[in-house]
C-alpha cells in the first residue's frame, strides 16, 4: 500500500508529455509551445538536458 503521507519528488531530468501540469512548467521554462515542445520531444527524447541543447541549437542558428 501506498503512503499517503510521502510525496513523490517528481525527476526533473525527463520531460512527461502526459501529465498536464508538466507540461504547462516546461512550456513555460523554456518558451515553447505544446506542439513545438512535442516536436523537440520526438526528435530528441524525453531529457530535459536533450531538449534545452537541441532548443539552443536551433535558436543559435536563427534566421535558417
Amino acid at each position: 500500500m501506498e503512503s499517503l503521507t510521502k510525496r513523490i519528488k517528481p525527476d526533473r531530468s525527463k520531460i512527461n508529455m502526459h501529465q498536464a501540469w508538466e507540461l504547462d512548467h516546461w512550456t513555460k521554462e523554456l518558451g515553447v509551445s505544446k506542439s513545438e515542445l512535442q516536436r523537440l520531444i520526438d526528435k530528441v527524447g524525453n531529457s530535459a538536458a536533450e531538449v534545452r541543447k537541441e532548443l539552443a541549437r536551433k535558436t543559435a542558428s536563427w534566421p535558417p
